[in-house]
């Protein structure tokens, strides 16, 4: 996790905040085991970190477990995925792992529901935040659900577009840059009246010492530790918008 982030509270979970290592996914996953249906065989320091036992409805079956922080470290660490069955993970950002490995993502235990994000659209790029629906690039820790507040570049410099991520994320070509990326399919939320412009972020007493504003947008940025401060900022000029946004306040965003 970056230092500028920010852990979650852990409503009612065995540890305060959320974890931020690898230690921290073990401790978790032996408060979950029993609700998993697991049984517990084998903690070791080699690959795999763990052997299991779990229960189904023709009895238990084997299953090899590796320990990741995020899931995309299984393929950084070099494992072969033919010698393991599940990676236990706080959070998967991995949507291109191999089939055949099963992920299981402690945060949604702990209902802590959907990220927010700044996402950049540079001039060339800004007609198409007319339509309902766009694919756009996201970051690859970005989950369907994810709350997506689109920031036009120069000339405009301001946010006036709210979508939803409303897919999994493909890898597609890129049109704009040689390579390829990972796209899913935005909806709208919401058009704001009043857009939310760079400089009201730089002169907001909270918002302005956030690294997202200090960097001018720049970037896609999980800006979810900021949320309430931005929703407030939102439906306080943008009366309307309140309903679209209700299932996205911060209230309702367990333990942000």
């Amino acid at each position: 996790m970056k230092k500028t982030e920010r852990p979650d509270v852990l409503e009612g979970g065995p540890m305060r905040l959320a974890p931020t290592n690898e230690q921290g996914v073990v401790f978790l996953f032996a408060h979950l085991a029993k609700r998993l249906r697991m049984r517990v065989e084998q903690i070791r320091q080699g690959f795999p970190d763990c052997v299991a036992y779990e229960k189904g409805t023709r009895g238990e079956r084997r299953v090899r477990i590796e320990f990741e922080f995020r899931s995309s470290s299984f393929r950084t660490h070099g494992h072969s995925a033919r010698r393991c069955d599940c990676i236990v993970c706080w959070e998967d950002d991995w949507p291109e792992r191999p089939e055949s490995l099963r992920v299981i993502e402690l945060r949604k235990f702990y209902g802590l529901g959907p990220k927010v994000w700044i996402q950049p659209a540079i001039a060339s790029q800004q007609q198409y935040l007319d339509r309902n629906q766009v694919d756009w690039l996201a970051r690859k820790s970005a989950h369907q659900g994810d709350l997506m507040l689109m920031y036009r570049c120069v000339p405009e410099r301001c946010i006036r577009d709210i979508f939803v991520l409303d897919s999994d994320l493909r890898r597609s070509r890129c049109a704009w840059r040689e390579g390829t990326g990972l796209f899913g399919r935005f909806r709208c939320l919401a058009r704001l009246d009043a857009p939310i412009f760079l400089e009201d972020l730089r002169t907001h007493p909270v918002l302005r010492t956030a690294g997202f504003v200090r960097a001018r947008l720049q970037g896609n940025q999980n800006v979810t530790s900021y949320w309430p401060y931005l929703y407030d900022l939102i439906v306080t000029r943008n009366p309307k918008a309140r309903r679209a946004l209700r299932r996205f306040a911060p209230d309702r965003l367990g333990g942000r």
